[in-house]
């Protein structure tokens, strides 16, 4: 409709762009000044042979101005719309803008895909620079060795009357603890410099990530038995350290004892039958309700996040889903259905939540806490939480909207929350 009856302000604009008055595009085209005034005001209908003519002229394709924008400028321009909140611009209104300002619209499209990366860039390096236990330590060494040497060459500076004996220590310690510093500020900066992709990641639960990634969290050859979990750590580059290897074998073990328990074929045959309820699955296959929740996430071509704490709150294992940010150093919000059923090993939580950020995102989560490993006398019981995050692409609007969380307080604007920590960054600043 607005994409049909905006053929003549394209072509004005395309005019405008190519520098060419009314009346000389005109007369290229072998028409009359005022006829391509109608056509421009979108008064007369074009097609056929004067449409190629004009696309000709013009030097765009003859798609360019009976279709106009491309559905993925559309829907960028949307979505920046939506992000500034409603009422502000006129949504309806935007393919008539990308319409008639084709060149505005990619600017206006650009700027705001800018903007998403950086909001991500910074959210990334404010996480890691906060709680990034490798480059906590870096910084500590560095500083630490820095005030040796000012501590020594201060001695050496103020005290006139030191035997040459202990002159000669000092002078020692000074080019030890100076060799020292140059090493750690090179290592450090080296680290901060590193390309993942080719220098290794900075953890090695970072590392366990890259490969999973990798992978794209999928394990055909553990799922169908047909390979094992030594031969799938013998093709993976992303885990150059000990530690990596270490914990990617827990993993992959996880996945190979929960696939032969719990068939893909056999769940997606159930979830036809019971729909997404995973107590009614874990009663179905006599697993537990964590096991499901797992192999829930595991289904292929399926967008399904999932995290798992330990009884510190510490992640374990996460699976990112578009829309729910996981921090990837330090502590996760406080609100999240995961923590909440560590008090209450065996209940199983179902809540509808939205992640506060640059966007509102809605998800369904599920949650449950079950113990790990056989049950000792006087020992304390280890538990793992485990939450599966689905997304909510239609939300009812007459249903509640859902808790409020966050990711971590560091990015989160949620002012008036009991559970911030610290200030966030949106609000205050660095």
């Amino acid at each position: 409709m607005i994409r049909d009856t905006l053929t003549g302000s394209r072509i004005r604009e395309r005019r405008v762009i190519a520098g060419l008055k009314q009346a000389d595009l005109a007369r290229q085209i072998g028409i009359s000044a005022s006829y391509l005034n109608l056509i421009e005001h979108n008064r007369r209908r074009i097609g056929g042979k004067l449409l190629l003519n004009i696309a000709h002229v013009l030097g765009v394709e003859p798609s360019a101005l009976t279709e106009g924008a491309e559905a993925a400028l559309i829907a960028s321009l949307r979505e920046a719309a939506n992000d500034v909140g409603k009422g502000v611009a006129e949504v309806e209104r935007v393919e008539e803008f990308a319409g008639r300002f084709p060149g505005w619209a990619e600017v206006l499209a650009g700027a705001h895909r800018r903007v998403l990366s950086l909001e991500r860039t910074v959210e990334t390096l404010s996480d890691r620079l906060t709680h990034d236990p490798q480059l906590a330590t870096s910084m500590h060494e560095v500083l630490s060795t820095a005030a040796a040497i000012r501590s020594t060459a201060s001695i050496l500076a103020d005290d006139t009357n030191i035997s040459p004996d202990w002159q000669a220590r000092f002078h020692a310690n000074i080019d030890q603890d100076s060799r020292r510093l140059a090493d750690s500020a090179k290592a450090l900066v080296t680290y901060l410099d590193a390309n993942t992709e080719e220098t290794g990641n900075a953890s090695p639960q970072e590392e366990v990530d890259a490969f999973l990634d990798a992978q794209g969290h999928g394990f055909d050859g553990l799922e169908a038995g047909t390979q094992t979990v030594d031969a799938v750590l013998a093709g993976a580059p992303q885990l150059a350290s000990v530690a990596a290897q270490h914990l990617a074998r827990q993993v992959l073990g996880q996945i190979e004892a929960d696939a032969r328990a719990v068939s893909r074929d056999a769940l997606a045959e159930a979830l036809t039958e019971t729909g997404m309820d995973p107590v009614a699955l874990a009663q179905r296959f006599g697993v537990s309700v964590a096991r499901i929740l797992r192999r829930l996430a595991a289904q292929p071509d399926t967008q399904r996040g999932l995290v798992v704490s330990d009884r510190a709150g510490s992640l374990v294992f996460r699976r990112p889903v578009e829309g729910f940010s996981i921090p990837r150093f330090g502590a996760c919000c406080p609100l999240w259905p995961l923590f909440q059923v560590l008090m209450h090993p065996g209940q199983v939580l179902r809540e509808r939540v939205q992640q506060q950020g640059r966007r509102v995102a809605t998800f369904d989560c599920f949650a449950v806490a079950e113990p790990v490993g056989p049950a000792q006398y006087n020992a304390p019981q280890l538990v793992h939480a485990t939450m599966l995050i689905l997304p909510v692409t239609a939300p009812d609007q007459s249903q509640p909207p859902g808790r409020p969380v966050g990711s971590t307080c560091r990015v989160c604007p949620r002012e008036a929350c009991a559970g911030r920590r610290e200030p966030s960054i949106l609000s205050v600043g660095f």
